[in-house]
């Protein structure tokens, strides 16, 4: 956590569903809705363990209500869906953004072996 990079800017755009962060290292990452609340860092999501994550379904179109900061370290975010138990330490969310296209293509190929077919968007 030494080194982690603190954000320096959050603006959420309501109307395309996506959070931009901006970190003081110079990285910035335009994070969709859907992506943050489908890897929620949550036990809800995550499981308590290995293995015991749970698939989120049908989150294309959820939007975020509100972000609250916690202390000096991390922000929860509350989505529309009703979900607000994840806090999005600043490592956490500059692992999503680093990391969004491979995470983003692993969480499309389970939602295909669950049989899952996204909705369209609008």
């Amino acid at each position: 956590m030494k080194n982690t990079p603190r954000p320096t800017d959050l603006r959420l755009h309501r109307s395309s569903r996506v959070l931009d962060v901006s970190f003081d290292n110079g990285d910035t990452f335009s994070l969709p809705c859907e992506y943050l609340r489908v890897y929620s860092p949550s036990a809800e999501v995550r499981g308590h363990g290995v293995g015991q994550e749970v698939l989120q379904l049908g989150k294309e179109q959820v939007n975020i209500d509100a972000i609250e900061p916690v202390g000096h370290y991390a922000v929860k975010l509350c989505f529309d869906d009703g979900h607000d138990t994840g806090l999005y330490t600043w490592e956490v969310l500059h692992y999503l953004g680093s990391h969004h296209e491979q995470l983003w293509q692993e969480y499309l190929q389970r939602l295909q072996q669950a049989g899952h077919v996204r909705r369209a968007e609008g």
